[in-house]
């Protein structure tokens, strides 16, 4: 049994409020993964202790496109699935677009249905920015392929101010994949893919020393990456 946290990032630079990674959101149907099933949280309640209404972020980024990874990209007003972020521009990868466009099983049916709840209205309403290959975003935020959890996983760095970030996702979900990162989680469609990508990102983190920002470990939820030969540490 592995502890997680599921967990959005709150950015703010060059002037703008990002938000990467939305979550899980509430009363969303998801049977089939009973804690996240009709879920009700105080999630917006502690954006806004953060100092953040939703009319207020300019910008959310989602690393794939799996359920609890764009929940919050919508919520219902008067029966319809509405984007929670009414101003924002919902950067997405458009090979995980794509791929989840046309259901099949092996994305199991959390994924289909996050399409439809959580990831079509935004496009309907026109606020879906699709991104493909390498996409520099402005002078701080950049997004790489990072293909093998699903296939169009995205890494995206963060440069300001002299120092670095790379919000990870479900590239890692866990940090003893750190030590391990030939670990795969059962979620990831493209094993051989996913590993490459995780060494890539490790490897990055390490050289540059960029802060490593998943999206599932726990407390203290970042870390910095050590190489130690052809291995890596994590440092909290």
């Amino acid at each position: 049994m592995l502890v997680l946290s599921v967990h959005s990032w709150l950015v703010r630079v060059g002037g703008r409020t990002i938000l990467s990674d939305t979550c899980v959101g509430n009363g969303k149907a998801r049977p089939t993964m009973p804690k996240w099933h009709q879920m009700q949280t105080g999630y917006l309640d502690r954006l806004a202790e953060a100092g953040v209404r939703p009319d207020q972020i300019d910008m959310v980024m989602c690393t794939h496109l799996h359920s609890d990874h764009v929940g919050w990209n919508t919520r219902l007003d008067n029966g319809r699935w509405m984007p929670t972020f009414p101003n924002a521009r919902y950067v997405f990868s458009k090979l995980d677009y794509e791929y989840y466009r046309t259901p099949a099983p092996e994305q199991g049916p959390a994924s289909v249905a996050a399409f439809h709840d959580s990831v079509l209205p935004v496009v309907e309403a026109g606020l879906a920015h699709m991104v493909s290959g390498t996409h520099q975003v402005d002078e701080h935020i950049s997004l790489d392929p990072a293909p093998g959890h699903t296939p169009g996983t995205v890494a995206i760095t963060l440069v300001s101010r002299g120092e670095r970030a790379l919000f990870s996702g479900d590239i890692l979900h866990h940090a003893i994949q750190v030590y391990e990162p030939t670990w795969n989680s059962v979620g990831c469609v493209d094993g051989v893919s996913a590993r490459t990508s995780r060494r890539k990102v490790l490897e990055e983190c390490a050289g540059t020393g960029g802060v490593l920002m998943p999206a599932h470990f726990g407390i203290p939820f970042a870390c910095h990456v050590d190489a130690k030969g052809d291995r890596f540490v994590p440092r909290f």
